[in-house]
């Protein structure tokens, strides 16, 4: 016999990014930062906003937005950064805002509807309907994976 508490779930930091919830794995956060300076990395891809110093440690800087294809962050507004870990270095999502640690089962994530844009698809492991919104699940190890810089036209 099973008990209802004994449902798997899952830990979620909730994100905004452009007035779109992500979900990101409680287990993948490091930290969650303010504003920091950035400084711009040289030959970087486009995703790649910069590096920040985080305690000593050089953390590269991802925009969400353009990586997902959004429209760029209003020069000035408030932003925060999740910090996360892959592969034992550290990155700085840039995000809107932090919301709430969500606690959600297992078995009500749904999975990413087909009608999503394929660059949201590719990093997304589906979605939880919350209380009059939509959460799409971030997968930080597609997220933080690159496609491989283009060669230059002639």
């Amino acid at each position: 016999m099973t008990h209802p508490g004994d449902a798997p779930i899952q830990g979620l930091v909730s994100i905004k990014v452009g007035g779109e919830t992500f979900g990101v794995p409680v287990l993948s956060v490091q930290d969650v930062i303010t504003a920091v300076r950035i400084d711009v990395v040289p030959l970087a891809p486009p995703e790649v906003a910069g590096s920040l110093n985080l305690r000593g440690r050089i953390v590269t800087a991802m925009d969400i937005r353009r990586r997902l294809g959004m429209s760029p962050r209003s020069e000035g507004s408030p932003h925060m950064s999740v910090i996360v870990e892959r592969s034992g270095e550290l990155y700085a999502l840039q995000v809107d805002d932090v919301g709430d640690v969500l606690w959600l089962a297992t078995a009500d994530q749904e999975p990413a509807p087909i009608t999503l844009a394929p660059e949201w698809r590719a990093v997304c492991d589906g979605l939880y309907r919350l209380e009059g919104e939509l959460m799409l699940v971030l997968n930080v190890e597609r997220f933080l994976t690159l496609s491989p810089p283009q060669p230059m036209a002639a």
